[in-house]
Protein backbone atom coordinates (compact mmCIF):
# COMPACT_ATOMS: atom_id res chain seq x y z
CA UNK A 1 0.00 0.00 0.00
CA UNK A 2 1.67 3.38 -1.07
CA UNK A 3 0.98 5.97 1.51
CA UNK A 4 0.77 9.86 1.58
CA UNK A 5 1.63 11.36 4.92
CA UNK A 6 -0.22 14.67 6.03
CA UNK A 7 1.85 16.05 8.86
CA UNK A 8 5.93 15.78 9.16
CA UNK A 9 5.52 16.70 12.93
CA UNK A 10 6.41 14.60 15.84
CA UNK A 11 3.85 11.95 15.45
CA UNK A 12 4.51 12.13 11.76
CA UNK A 13 7.56 10.97 12.35
CA UNK A 14 6.79 8.01 14.35
CA UNK A 15 4.03 6.89 11.70
CA UNK A 16 6.54 7.89 8.59
CA UNK A 17 8.93 5.30 10.10
CA UNK A 18 5.94 2.60 10.56
CA UNK A 19 5.18 2.64 6.82
CA UNK A 20 8.86 2.81 5.82
CA UNK A 21 9.59 -0.28 8.31
CA UNK A 22 6.03 -2.31 7.12
CA UNK A 23 6.92 -4.57 4.68
CA UNK A 24 3.94 -3.95 2.90
CA UNK A 25 3.88 -0.28 2.73
CA UNK A 26 5.66 2.40 1.33
CA UNK A 27 5.83 6.22 1.83
CA UNK A 28 4.51 7.87 -1.37
CA UNK A 29 3.87 11.51 -0.69
CA UNK A 30 4.33 13.84 2.64
CA UNK A 31 2.38 16.88 2.94
CA UNK A 32 2.93 19.47 5.59
CA UNK A 33 2.23 23.20 5.82
CA UNK A 34 5.87 23.42 6.78
CA UNK A 35 7.72 22.47 3.68
CA UNK A 36 11.18 21.89 5.15
CA UNK A 37 9.78 19.32 7.58
CA UNK A 38 8.65 17.66 4.71
CA UNK A 39 11.58 17.53 3.14
CA UNK A 40 13.10 16.09 6.23
CA UNK A 41 10.81 12.85 6.53
CA UNK A 42 11.15 11.96 2.35
CA UNK A 43 15.08 12.82 2.48
CA UNK A 44 15.15 10.53 5.58
CA UNK A 45 12.37 7.83 4.75
CA UNK A 46 11.61 8.37 0.79
CA UNK A 47 8.43 9.51 -1.52
CA UNK A 48 8.20 13.25 -2.37
CA UNK A 49 6.61 16.23 -1.09
CA UNK A 50 3.46 17.11 -1.90
CA UNK A 51 2.73 21.06 -2.65
CA UNK A 52 -1.18 21.22 -2.09
CA UNK A 53 -3.49 18.37 -0.64
CA UNK A 54 -5.02 18.33 -3.95
CA UNK A 55 -1.80 16.72 -5.51
CA UNK A 56 -2.61 13.92 -2.94
CA UNK A 57 -6.18 13.54 -4.05
CA UNK A 58 -5.33 13.66 -7.71
CA UNK A 59 -2.49 10.57 -7.92
CA UNK A 60 -3.88 7.08 -8.79
CA UNK A 61 -0.07 5.73 -7.01
CA UNK A 62 -1.71 6.81 -3.32
CA UNK A 63 -3.88 4.08 -2.07
CA UNK A 64 -4.03 5.44 1.30
CA UNK A 65 -3.80 8.86 3.70
CA UNK A 66 -2.33 8.83 6.93
CA UNK A 67 -3.64 12.10 9.19
CA UNK A 68 -1.70 13.09 11.61
CA UNK A 69 -1.16 16.93 11.13
CA UNK A 70 -2.67 19.41 13.80
CA UNK A 71 -6.68 18.58 15.11
CA UNK A 72 -8.25 21.81 13.24
CA UNK A 73 -6.98 20.52 9.74
CA UNK A 74 -8.65 16.55 10.31
CA UNK A 75 -11.95 16.88 9.27
CA UNK A 76 -11.28 18.47 5.80
CA UNK A 77 -8.76 16.30 5.32
CA UNK A 78 -10.30 12.88 5.95
CA UNK A 79 -13.47 14.52 3.76
CA UNK A 80 -10.62 15.08 0.84
CA UNK A 81 -9.58 12.02 1.56
CA UNK A 82 -13.17 10.12 1.83
CA UNK A 83 -14.03 11.74 -1.68
CA UNK A 84 -10.88 10.65 -3.31
CA UNK A 85 -11.38 7.16 -2.40
CA UNK A 86 -8.48 6.78 -0.24
CA UNK A 87 -8.49 4.69 2.59
CA UNK A 88 -8.00 6.32 5.74
CA UNK A 89 -5.39 6.20 9.00
CA UNK A 90 -6.38 9.25 10.60
CA UNK A 91 -5.55 10.99 14.30
CA UNK A 92 -7.51 11.60 17.01
CA UNK A 93 -10.48 13.55 17.38
CA UNK A 94 -12.01 13.58 13.72
CA UNK A 95 -12.84 17.64 14.43
CA UNK A 96 -12.51 20.44 16.98
CA UNK A 97 -16.60 20.68 16.70
CA UNK A 98 -18.78 17.74 17.32
CA UNK A 99 -21.66 19.14 14.87
CA UNK A 100 -18.79 18.75 12.04
CA UNK A 101 -17.54 15.24 13.20
CA UNK A 102 -21.31 14.38 13.12
CA UNK A 103 -21.54 15.42 9.69
CA UNK A 104 -18.34 13.58 8.73
CA UNK A 105 -19.36 10.66 9.87
CA UNK A 106 -22.93 10.47 8.19
CA UNK A 107 -21.10 11.62 4.73
CA UNK A 108 -18.67 8.42 5.17
CA UNK A 109 -21.66 6.42 5.79
CA UNK A 110 -23.04 6.50 1.91
CA UNK A 111 -19.20 5.28 1.26
CA UNK A 112 -17.50 2.23 1.38
CA UNK A 113 -14.20 3.97 2.02
CA UNK A 114 -11.83 2.62 5.16
CA UNK A 115 -11.84 5.08 7.65
CA UNK A 116 -9.21 4.01 10.68
CA UNK A 117 -8.91 6.59 13.79
CA UNK A 118 -5.92 6.04 15.84
CA UNK A 119 -6.44 4.80 19.71
CA UNK A 120 -3.29 3.39 19.86
CA UNK A 121 -3.59 1.80 23.37
CA UNK A 122 -5.99 -0.81 22.48
CA UNK A 123 -3.01 -2.42 20.82
CA UNK A 124 -0.61 -2.61 23.59
CA UNK A 125 -0.25 -6.08 24.46
CA UNK A 126 -0.86 -5.81 27.99
CA UNK A 127 -4.38 -4.11 27.34
CA UNK A 128 -5.12 -6.55 25.19
CA UNK A 129 -4.42 -9.12 27.55
CA UNK A 130 -7.14 -7.81 30.09
CA UNK A 131 -9.65 -7.16 27.17
CA UNK A 132 -9.40 -10.99 26.80
CA UNK A 133 -9.85 -11.62 29.99
CA UNK A 134 -12.41 -9.84 30.82
CA UNK A 135 -14.24 -11.17 27.68
CA UNK A 136 -13.05 -14.48 28.99
CA UNK A 137 -14.99 -13.55 32.50
CA UNK A 138 -11.34 -13.87 34.35
CA UNK A 139 -13.33 -11.18 37.44
CA UNK A 140 -16.97 -11.70 36.71
CA UNK A 141 -18.97 -8.62 36.22
CA UNK A 142 -17.07 -4.94 35.69
CA UNK A 143 -18.08 -2.93 38.57
CA UNK A 144 -14.92 -0.52 38.60
CA UNK A 145 -12.62 0.92 36.29
CA UNK A 146 -9.79 3.14 37.54
CA UNK A 147 -7.63 4.68 34.84
CA UNK A 148 -4.50 7.16 35.68
CA UNK A 149 -2.72 8.78 32.75
CA UNK A 150 -0.07 11.63 33.24
CA UNK A 151 2.31 13.12 30.29
CA UNK A 152 5.65 13.61 31.01
CA UNK A 153 5.06 17.55 30.36
CA UNK A 154 2.53 19.79 28.30
CA UNK A 155 3.07 20.24 24.96
CA UNK A 156 4.08 23.41 23.50
CA UNK A 157 1.31 26.24 24.13
CA UNK A 158 0.55 26.12 20.15
CA UNK A 159 -0.48 22.84 19.84
CA UNK A 160 -2.78 23.51 22.64
CA UNK A 161 -4.41 26.05 21.49
CA UNK A 162 -5.56 24.32 18.33
CA UNK A 163 -5.81 20.81 20.41
CA UNK A 164 -9.87 21.17 21.12
CA UNK A 165 -8.78 21.06 25.03
CA UNK A 166 -7.15 18.67 27.16
CA UNK A 167 -10.56 16.34 27.06
CA UNK A 168 -10.84 15.64 23.09
CA UNK A 169 -7.24 16.01 22.90
CA UNK A 170 -6.17 13.39 25.74
CA UNK A 171 -8.55 12.51 27.43
CA UNK A 172 -10.13 11.41 24.49
CA UNK A 173 -7.69 7.64 24.74
CA UNK A 174 -9.16 6.68 27.88
CA UNK A 175 -12.47 7.06 27.09
CA UNK A 176 -12.31 4.97 24.12
CA UNK A 177 -10.02 2.82 25.88
CA UNK A 178 -12.79 2.36 28.40
CA UNK A 179 -15.75 1.45 25.82
CA UNK A 180 -13.06 -1.30 24.55
CA UNK A 181 -12.70 -3.08 27.89
CA UNK A 182 -15.81 -3.05 29.25
CA UNK A 183 -17.81 -3.36 25.78
CA UNK A 184 -20.14 -0.66 27.12
CA UNK A 185 -20.19 3.28 26.48
CA UNK A 186 -20.86 5.53 29.46
CA UNK A 187 -24.15 6.93 29.92
CA UNK A 188 -23.21 10.14 32.75
CA UNK A 189 -20.08 12.17 33.02
CA UNK A 190 -18.79 14.53 35.66
CA UNK A 191 -15.44 16.63 34.32
CA UNK A 192 -13.22 18.23 36.84
CA UNK A 193 -10.39 20.15 36.20
CA UNK A 194 -7.77 22.64 37.21
CA UNK A 195 -4.36 24.36 35.58
CA UNK A 196 -1.82 23.78 37.71
CA UNK A 197 1.25 23.12 35.76
CA UNK A 198 1.04 26.16 33.73
CA UNK A 199 -0.38 29.23 34.25
CA UNK A 200 -0.16 30.19 30.41
CA UNK A 201 -2.42 26.59 29.79
CA UNK A 202 -5.41 28.28 31.43
CA UNK A 203 -5.15 31.71 29.90
CA UNK A 204 -5.80 29.76 26.22
CA UNK A 205 -8.90 28.52 28.18
CA UNK A 206 -7.67 25.03 29.06
CA UNK A 207 -6.55 22.85 32.07
CA UNK A 208 -4.20 20.34 32.77
CA UNK A 209 -5.21 18.36 35.48
CA UNK A 210 -8.54 16.54 35.12
CA UNK A 211 -10.59 14.05 37.08
CA UNK A 212 -13.38 12.71 35.23
CA UNK A 213 -16.10 10.63 36.58
CA UNK A 214 -18.15 8.48 34.43
CA UNK A 215 -21.48 5.88 34.80
CA UNK A 216 -22.04 3.30 32.35
CA UNK A 217 -25.42 1.43 31.80
CA UNK A 218 -24.82 -1.82 33.49
CA UNK A 219 -24.03 0.38 36.79
CA UNK A 220 -20.15 0.06 36.76
CA UNK A 221 -17.98 3.21 37.48
CA UNK A 222 -15.05 4.73 35.81
CA UNK A 223 -12.53 7.48 37.11
CA UNK A 224 -9.97 8.52 34.77
CA UNK A 225 -7.19 10.87 36.37
CA UNK A 226 -5.32 12.84 33.46
CA UNK A 227 -3.10 15.34 34.25
CA UNK A 228 -0.22 16.76 31.78
CA UNK A 229 2.55 16.39 33.93
CA UNK A 230 4.72 13.29 35.76
CA UNK A 231 7.48 14.34 37.83
CA UNK A 232 9.28 10.51 36.90
CA UNK A 233 8.25 10.36 33.69
CA UNK A 234 5.43 9.79 32.02
CA UNK A 235 3.26 7.13 33.48
CA UNK A 236 -0.24 5.27 32.35
CA UNK A 237 -2.31 2.55 35.02
CA UNK A 238 -5.58 0.91 34.49
CA UNK A 239 -7.81 -1.31 37.01
CA UNK A 240 -10.49 -3.14 36.52
CA UNK A 241 -12.65 -4.34 39.24
CA UNK A 242 -15.00 -7.33 38.83
CA UNK A 243 -17.14 -9.46 41.01
CA UNK A 244 -14.38 -11.86 41.20
CA UNK A 245 -11.64 -9.92 41.09
CA UNK A 246 -9.02 -7.89 39.78
CA UNK A 247 -6.90 -6.76 36.56
CA UNK A 248 -4.22 -4.34 36.57
CA UNK A 249 -1.70 -2.92 34.62
CA UNK A 250 0.84 -0.33 35.45
CA UNK A 251 4.33 0.03 34.13
CA UNK A 252 6.20 -0.56 37.48
CA UNK A 253 5.40 -4.29 37.07
CA UNK A 254 7.14 -4.06 33.38
CA UNK A 255 5.64 -5.84 30.92
CA UNK A 256 2.99 -7.76 33.20
CA UNK A 257 -0.96 -7.79 34.07
CA UNK A 258 -1.61 -8.46 37.42
CA UNK A 259 -4.65 -10.60 38.24
CA UNK A 260 -5.93 -10.58 42.17
CA UNK A 261 -8.87 -13.04 43.02
CA UNK A 262 -9.38 -14.24 46.83
CA UNK A 263 -7.08 -17.13 46.15
CA UNK A 264 -3.60 -14.57 45.69
CA UNK A 265 -2.20 -12.42 43.01
CA UNK A 266 -0.58 -14.01 40.11
CA UNK A 267 1.58 -12.03 37.25
CA UNK A 268 1.65 -12.72 33.51
CA UNK A 269 4.61 -11.24 31.16
CA UNK A 270 2.55 -10.27 28.03
CA UNK A 271 4.84 -10.42 24.20
CA UNK A 272 6.33 -9.07 22.49
CA UNK A 273 8.69 -6.88 24.66
CA UNK A 274 10.30 -4.09 22.89
CA UNK A 275 11.87 -1.39 24.23
CA UNK A 276 9.66 1.65 22.94
CA UNK A 277 5.94 0.84 24.12
CA UNK A 278 4.67 3.74 22.34
CA UNK A 279 6.39 2.52 19.01
CA UNK A 280 5.01 -1.08 18.99
CA UNK A 281 1.71 0.31 19.58
CA UNK A 282 1.66 2.77 16.57
CA UNK A 283 3.45 0.17 14.56
CA UNK A 284 0.56 -2.63 15.61
CA UNK A 285 -2.16 -0.52 14.96
CA UNK A 286 -0.79 0.55 11.84
CA UNK A 287 -0.45 -3.32 10.69
CA UNK A 288 -3.82 -3.93 11.72
CA UNK A 289 -5.15 -1.29 9.25
CA UNK A 290 -3.47 -2.64 6.33
CA UNK A 291 -4.28 -5.74 6.90
CA UNK A 292 -7.76 -5.20 6.94
CA UNK A 293 -7.81 -3.25 3.75
CA UNK A 294 -6.18 -5.47 1.96
CA UNK A 295 -8.45 -8.23 3.77
CA UNK A 296 -11.78 -6.15 3.04
CA UNK A 297 -12.40 -6.41 6.36
CA UNK A 298 -14.12 -3.37 8.65
CA UNK A 299 -11.16 -1.27 10.63
CA UNK A 300 -11.20 -0.77 14.03
CA UNK A 301 -11.01 1.32 15.99
CA UNK A 302 -13.38 2.59 13.26
CA UNK A 303 -14.96 6.08 12.52
CA UNK A 304 -17.93 5.31 14.23
CA UNK A 305 -15.83 4.51 17.31
CA UNK A 306 -13.45 8.03 16.79
CA UNK A 307 -17.26 9.66 16.79
CA UNK A 308 -18.35 7.52 20.19
CA UNK A 309 -15.39 8.71 22.21
CA UNK A 310 -15.48 12.52 21.06
CA UNK A 311 -19.55 12.77 21.79
CA UNK A 312 -17.99 11.37 25.33
CA UNK A 313 -15.46 14.07 25.74
CA UNK A 314 -17.71 17.03 24.07
CA UNK A 315 -20.33 15.84 27.41
CA UNK A 316 -17.51 15.92 29.68
CA UNK A 317 -16.49 19.54 28.31
CA UNK A 318 -19.83 20.66 28.97
CA UNK A 319 -19.79 19.27 32.62
CA UNK A 320 -16.04 20.58 33.09
CA UNK A 321 -17.76 24.09 32.02
CA UNK A 322 -20.57 23.86 33.83
CA UNK A 323 -19.75 22.02 36.76
CA UNK A 324 -22.61 19.29 37.09
CA UNK A 325 -23.22 16.08 35.61
CA UNK A 326 -23.77 15.48 32.15
CA UNK A 327 -26.28 13.12 30.41
CA UNK A 328 -24.20 11.60 27.60
CA UNK A 329 -26.65 11.66 24.19
CA UNK A 330 -25.63 9.41 21.64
Amino acid sequence: MHFALFGAGRIGWVHAQNIANHPDAALSHVYDVDSAASERVVEALGGRVAETPDEIWNADSVDAVLIASSTNTHVDLLRGAIRAGKAVYCEKPIALNLAKARTLAEEARGTDVPVFIDFPRRFLSELQAIHERIRGGDIGQVEVVQIIARDFQPPPLEYVKVSGGFLRDMTIHYLDLLCWLTGEAPVEVYASGACLVDPAIGQAGDVDTLMVTLKMPGGALCQITNGRRSAFGPHERVEVYGALGLLQWDPGHGRQVAHATHAGVTLSRTEPDPTLIRQETFAAALDTFIRSVQSGEAVTPSLADGLRAQIIADAATESLASSRPVTIAY
